[in-house]
């Protein structure tokens, strides 16, 4: 074993210690609440905006939903600035988490997710922007899993995060619109915010089924979808 192999696994178990050292002293598991905003991020200006961004970030790049950012995004700043931070956040989250496996932890998590790797590298491999945008608009899945198989595959990084960046839109604003009517017009704005994530769960299985060029995500994913090989697909 080369010494450079030793001492990423040492780095990698390091960082992780790191971010767990951090995560309870500085008492990182009561932040992202609604009192949390309150007190540190609504009214703070730019200094607000730089602190969610980083803590969403981190957040979601260790598997927090990104809906769970969009809203409390959306509670803090309003719709649209909401969503633009939120979308920030949560793209930065994915080129971390990204990053860390294809350049510190390639060969751990290649061995824990062995079989979502292969399943992604294939689905992913031909056309990486739409395939990645129509894995983002699904409702269901798992975005942390996704963004470490992605990050041991052969998926090159620049279509991989375009298509997860407008994958992500759809999602980011309706729940930065739902995290906004706590506020603002709840009725009408939660109303609204319910009937767009229909239509946009839907649109997602629809472009799933029907523009996914014969392929399998997963087994798991295609049945809770209702996805089967007689789906239309193009080439």
């Amino acid at each position: 074993m080369k010494p450079t192999t030793i001492l990423r696994g040492v780095f990698v178990m390091l960082t992780l210690v790191l971010v767990l050292y951090v995560w309870e002293t500085a008492d990182l598991g009561n932040v992202l609440t609604n009192d949390w905003i309150n007190s540190h991020i609504k009214g703070q200006g730019f200094t607000g905006e730089i602190l969610f961004i980083a803590i969403a970030a981190l957040a979601t790049g260790i598997g927090l939903p990104r809906q769970v950012v969009s809203s409390l995004a959306g509670y803090a700043f309003g719709l649209w600035l909401g969503s633009a931070l939120a979308l920030l956040a949560s793209i930065a989250g994915c080129i971390g988490a990204f990053y860390y496996a294809r350049v510190l932890a390639r060969a751990p998590i290649q061995k824990k997710f062995s079989g979502r790797v292969r399943k992604l590298d294939d689905f992913l491999h031909e056309h990486a922007f739409t395939m990645t945008l129509l894995i983002r608009m699904l409702p269901v899945g798992s975005n942390v899993a996704t963004n470490l198989a992605a990050g041991v595959s052969s998926v090159r990084a620049t279509p991989f995060f375009g298509g997860s960046v407008l994958g992500y839109l759809p999602q980011t604003v309706i729940f930065a619109l739902l995290g906004s009517g706590v506020t603002e017009d709840p009725m009408l704005r939660t109303t609204l915010s319910v009937i767009l994530f229909v239509a946009s769960a839907l649109l997602g299985v629809y472009l799933y089924r029907h523009f996914r060029h014969g392929k399998s995500l997963d087994a798991t994913v295609d049945d809770e979808l209702g996805a089967t090989e007689t789906d239309e697909s193009f080439s």
